[in-house]
């Protein structure tokens, strides 16, 4: 399915929406066929489904509160609700005498289409989030899991640097471990998610390291410190009880855990002692070479 701020944000893309969105609500038919309608008609039936039946889970309130605040600044950048100023041109009226109603009418339609997008994200974000939080305790194959990735996703979309995206990463890390204790004794799913667990984690360490190297200050490695020392007692407990393959599997996530606290801990020493940043890079981060006078 193409990016949702694909779909939305083009405006060609949005005044068709728009127009699906009208006729699935019995408004009236524009007996036009557009190439964008294929890729637009999974989104408008999930906001038929949302209208028919939506979500029991209340939005925290302070969620809401944020949501008002971005919408109000988005109609307010964009002129939306106001009219201008009277020693402002209006396009709209100026343009009418050369070329009629057809400015004006095109205006308005532009108006409607913005405002049915930000109807649409708003009621869209409050409804997402109540099926967000029900998906919390999703595990792959359930149906709810897909969005639960996709609200995985978003947090990453929004996040404000790159620390943040990395101690994201290392929750999701965390999320993939106890999806994994629950599919102990499938062979197939324990190992995928471990697998997304260890992608995730080589995600997060590789953007907190390079914080701290780009920085020169070794904070975010104590994340990682905390993080690998909690991470593996927990996949550690997964040795107990499991199968030969499964144990196999693990000790491979457990392995890499070792392989992360060396790093971390190099990464920490070429700082203390000065070292330039390092030039070359893994799949951890930044590869420092040892201080001066070490063993």
């Amino acid at each position: 399915m193409p990016a949702v701020d694909d779909i939305l944000f083009s405006r060609r893309r949005a005044e068709r929406f728009a127009q699906l969105l009208d006729e699935a609500n019995g408004g009236r038919r524009h007996h036009v066929r557009s190439r964008l309608d294929g890729q637009l008609a999974p989104l408008v039936a999930v906001s038929q489904r949302l209208s028919a039946d939506p979500p029991a889970v209340e939005a925290d309130p302070d969620f809401r509160t944020g949501l008002r605040a971005m919408l109000l600044a988005t109609a307010e950048r964009e002129g939306m609700g106001t009219a201008p100023a009277a020693n402002e041109p209006n396009p709209a009226r100026s343009a009418s005498t050369a070329r009629g109603p057809l400015l004006p009418a095109v205006t308005a339609r532009r108006a409607r289409a913005r405002g049915a997008i930000l109807i649409g994200v708003a009621a869209g974000a409050i409804a997402v989030s109540g099926i967000s939080a029900a998906s919390e305790n999703a595990v792959p194959g359930d149906a709810l899991y897909g969005m639960k990735r996709s609200t995985e996703r978003a947090q990453l979309a929004l996040a404000s640097s790159d620390i943040s995206r990395g101690q994201l990463f290392l929750d999701f890390a965390r999320t993939r471990l106890g999806e994994a204790a629950e599919l102990r004794g499938d062979r197939i799913g324990f190992n995928a998610v471990l697998d997304d667990m260890d992608a995730d984690t080589r995600q997060g360490i590789r953007l907190l390291t390079s914080a701290a190297v780009q920085r020169a200050e070794p904070a975010s490695l104590d994340t990682v410190n905390a993080f690998v020392t909690s991470q593996r007692r927990a996949v550690g407990n997964l040795l107990s009880g499991a199968s030969r393959a499964d144990r196999e599997r693990t000790r491979q996530s457990l392995t890499l855990l070792d392989t992360i606290r060396e790093r971390s801990d190099a990464v920490r020493a070429a700082i203390g002692c000065g070292l330039p940043a390092p030039k070359g890079s893994d799949a951890l981060g930044p590869t420092p070479t040892a201080c001066p006078g070490a063993r």
